[in-house]
């Protein structure tokens, strides 16, 4: 008996000390002068093969949350993370488009996979679960709820599958129920930790509730969408920062949820047609551009006066906001925008190790640079690589002036 614990000990001693390895040498890279720079197709493939790999770590369909380099506190492991239901239901419309674009019909059926794994473990009232799949009881997310709508809504129109359209409205109807008089979609507070309040992120929420709305053909969501849109843009200084607006601190939002408010009054108002929402979101992508026209990247936080108040640079949002600045171009034709994008897309691909043997970590986008940034410390995520291979497909695209889908 001693022997077998002595063993199981220095197992993980040595497991331990790999690890750690794993995240110094990503460390020393990053020092070294990151990693090399291949043209957009090669990255795009990278990043698609990592989230496969992120889907087939997990037993039931969804995506893992991420993988963790080193010990990771919050799940007391190492390596692949549980199935994350928020970013896998906007991870679904990401492989739709690039099975098109690469010729690659597993990502179709991956993608009806996950919609069907949706359907699985929606709950009763309609709602999507927050935080990853676990033992505990589940409890409804408003944010998660919107992410997963764009999932099946995109299902419904790639499958003409029905199921997927009856979901989507079943989470739908769950949002309107939460929605109060003045266009707030409220929940308890657990997957919001700075306050109530600060949810003006939920605009990617209503995006999702005009998306459904269009396909549906069912103008209560659509009505929805807009009510909670125009409630959020009243904490839109004249700079286009936004108040309100972060899970943790909202004196110093994440550039993260900066992007996702941005994402989606854009998102809505191409959809509807409404200058008045793609304005609001050009006012905050015009400063993140004449920030970013400074350097190559953008700090992970910033304040009101659009100051960067850590040392550390989220690439999620970098990703997002290579999004934003290439559906701006697409909408204005301003140079300005497909520069900005291009510089963002340049600086994530040399943070993209794209040659190291450990396949938890190849082709994926860690959640900060440098890694030991405080977002996403010493992980892969998979809304950053999502976000980074929506970036890398819509600049194709636009390189190929095929045009391009809005989608979550």
């Amino acid at each position: 008996m001693i022997k077998k614990i002595l063993k199981k000990a220095e197992a993980a001693v040595k497991a331990n000390i790999l690890f750690n390895i794993e995240a110094y040498l990503e460390e020393r890279q990053e020092k070294n002068g990151r990693h090399p720079i291949h043209d957009n197709r090669y990255h795009l493939q990278e990043a698609i093969g990592w989230l496969k790999r992120a889907q087939d770590a997990t037993p039931d369909g969804g995506v893992s949350r991420g993988y963790s380099i080193a010990w990771n506190p919050y799940f007391q492991s190492k390596g692949w993370q549980p199935s994350y239901p928020e970013t896998t239901g906007y991870i679904i419309p990401t492989f739709f488009e690039c099975a098109k674009y690469l010729n690659d019909s597993d990502l179709f059926n991956r993608a009806v996979r996950m919609a069907e794994w949706e359907i699985a473990i929606q709950m009763k009232s309609g709602a999507v679960r927050g935080g990853v799949i676990s033992k505990d009881e589940p409890i409804p997310s408003v944010f998660c709820t919107g992410q997963v709508i764009f999932g099946w809504v995109h299902t419904y129109k790639e499958t003409g599958n029905d199921n997927f359209l009856i979901a989507a409205k079943k989470a739908g109807d769950f949002l309107l129920t939460v929605q109060d008089a003045n266009g707030q979609l409220v929940e308890d507070g657990k997957y919001n930790f700075a306050d109530r309040e600060a949810t003006a992120y939920h605009t990617r929420v209503a995006w999702s509730l005009i998306l459904l709305g269009q396909a549906a053909k069912e103008k209560r969501y659509i009505h929805a969408g807009i009510k909670n849109i125009e409630y959020n843009l009243k904490f839109q200084e004249k700079n286009g920062w936004f108040k309100n607006n972060c899970l943790y601190d909202a004196t110093q939002p994440l550039l993260h949820t900066i992007c996702y408010v941005t994402e989606g009054l854009l998102g809505a108002g191409l959809l509807l047609k409404d200058e008045r929402f793609i304005k609001a979101a050009r006012s905050t992508a015009d400063s993140l551009l004449l920030l970013n026209s400074k350097g190559e990247y953008l700090p992970g936080r910033f304040n009101k006066d659009w100051m960067g108040t850590v040392n550390w640079s989220c690439l999620t949002g970098d990703a997002q906001l290579s999004v934003i600045f290439l559906r701006l171009y697409g909408v204005t034709k301003d140079v300005k925008y497909l520069d900005g994008a291009r510089r963002l897309i340049e600086f994530i691909k040399t943070t993209q190790n794209c040659s190291t043997a450990n396949l938890g970590i190849r082709g994926g986008i860690k959640g900060s640079y440098p890694v030991s940034g405080t977002y996403g410390k010493y992980q892969i995520l998979n809304w950053a690589t999502k976000f980074y291979a929506d970036a890398l497909l819509l600049d194709e695209l636009i390189c190929a002036n095929k045009g391009y889908v809005v989608y979550g």
